[in-house]
């Protein structure tokens, strides 16, 4: 382009889709409280990428933040395969990989050789060849710009998560690898534009654009923020726009002389004015059809809704931790602080919905654990939900739990944290051994306890055994999780 022409950029972003095919309940602030809404489904989103890519001047990008073939019944239970036909229909330009990776990276491999479009990584790397595992970036000429699109995985699949995600490689933060690539994206690909698209995290992003220099556009993914308004860092652009395709973040930035001179964001709600892709729509429903009846069934009442929407404690895990516990017989359960998972409203409960609580739907396991492990284990919970440091901030909401109450400062130093634990009503003691129900190793990490069992029960089969045993269920008003 020449230097004084002034061209227009588009981007369009869906970021932590978690697999929801379909519209969907979702928890919105209209007024000046929490209610429920129909939102989000990919034929509305189809139809509203093609509306303003036809409607649009300059050049118009597509990306996905990732977390997208993962979190739900269709997606989990054919390792993101089931997908691939109707995301390539949605013409995306690039996207980066975070709960991908459950599948382990052949999984990871098998999805992308499939798409139309590349993964982007420049953290991932072989652990035999320090070789790359993804194409670092993508060049996109369009519109009269060459734009960079550079990925950044998500960092803690191998530091958090379970072994198998992560065999054979392994995650950096990316801020020291990424100076390298603006510059040859600049130097060798004569970019006009710099956008990372990144699975780093909101403040991870923030603290990444406080570090590099020469980043246009920072597309941000992974911790759910539902941002009505762009930010700007170090002249950085950096957006994000909620979960579960509820809403597509949309960024129109002026570009003149390889620089970003204004710009226009929007948080678009995919709600029932936008029309549904008949092409789309029909690939979702071939999808979904032959799963309908058995995700359809009915296995219970709830009085009151379910959700994940808050950052200490939720009905929805409460009822999560209930049917661990009851599945155990143990006096403490615990589960990981998952961000996804769609609300479920108050009435019938559905297979569909059990799904969407555990996706992954592991064994109950159980394991015996001192005083103070379970003291420690919840501190660095504590440190990896609020490090004052981004980069160490490396979980969802704080652990889930059930027969404990913590007390504790948030704002404190690491391992200085919790004030006060209590066992039921009694004070926790260091030395005592406490028989403890849990799910996943990000319930309860391989470090701590003994004796540690593999139920022959899995958390779907456990959770209905729970709707089974109570006409109605209410999630425990009682909050486990107490910050002073």
């Amino acid at each position: 382009m020449s230097n004084n022409e002034i061209k227009t950029l588009t981007i369009l972003q869906l970021n932590d889709l978690h697999g929801y095919l379909e519209p969907h309940w979702e928890m919105v602030h209209e007024t000046n409280e929490w209610s429920l809404k129909k939102l989000g489904g990919l034929a509305r989103i189809s139809s509203l990428f093609k509306n303003i890519r036809n409607e649009s001047p300059g050049a118009i990008l597509t990306v996905d933040n990732g977390d997208t073939f993962h979190g739900t019944y269709i997606s989990t239970t054919q390792r993101g395969l089931s997908m691939i036909e109707i995301m390539n229909a949605m013409k995306f330009d690039a996207m980066t990989t975070h709960w991908e990776f459950a599948y382990g990276p052949s999984g990871v491999k098998e999805i992308s050789k499939k798409l139309n479009y590349p993964m982007l990584g420049i953290n991932c790397f072989y652990k035999d060849s320090n070789e790359l595992f993804f194409q670092p970036y993508q060049m996109i000429e369009r519109g009269g710009l060459k734009v960079a699109l550079i990925g950044l995985a998500c960092p803690i699949v191998d530091k958090t998560m379970p072994p198998s995600f992560s065999e054979g490689v392994y995650f950096t933060i990316g801020n020291e690898e990424l100076p390298r690539w603006i510059e040859t994206v600049k130097e060798k690909e004569k970019a006009d534009v710099i956008v990372i698209l990144s699975h780093l995290g909101f403040p991870q992003d923030i603290q990444l654009a406080k570090e590099v220099n020469g980043i246009d556009i920072l597309v941000s993914g992974h911790t759910h923020n539902r941002m009505d308004h762009a930010v700007v860092i170090n002249n950085a652009i950096i957006f994000q726009s909620g979960c579960h395709g509820s809403f597509i973040g949309k960024l129109v930035a002026q570009i003149q002389n390889k620089k970003v001179i204004s710009f226009k964001h929007d948080l678009i709600p995919v709600d029932d004015h936008l029309d549904e892709d008949p092409v789309v729509k029909s690939l979702v429903n071939s999808t979904l059809d032959p799963h309908r009846k058995k995700l359809n069934e009915v296995v219970g009442e709830i009085t009151m809704p379910l959700h994940r929407y808050s950052m200490l404690s939720t009905p929805m895990d409460d009822v999560l931790l209930e049917a661990i516990m009851s599945a155990a017989s143990t006096q403490i359960a615990f589960s990981n602080g998952w961000r996804y998972g769609v609300p479920i409203p108050a009435g019938v409960v559905t297979i569909d919905n059990l799904w969407n609580i555990i996706p992954v739907n592991p064994p109950v396991q159980t394991v015996d654990m001192s005083g103070a492990e379970l003291w420690q284990m919840l501190e660095d919970n504590l440190e990896r939900t609020f490090a004052a440091n981004p980069y160490e901030q490396m979980g969802g909401y704080v652990k889930r739990m059930r027969g404990i109450t913590m007390y504790f400062k948030a704002e404190n130093p690491n391992n200085c944290r919790i004030d006060r634990l209590f066992v039921g009503k009694k004070k926790i003691i260091q030395d005592e051994i406490y028989s403890v129900a849990f799910v996943t190793a990000q319930g309860v990490p391989m470090k701590f306890g003994k004796n540690r069992k593999k139920l022959d029960i899995d958390s779907i089969t456990a959770l209905q055994n729970l709707f089974k045993s109570k006409e109605k269920i209410t999630p425990s008003q009682v909050q486990t999780v107490f910050e002073i």
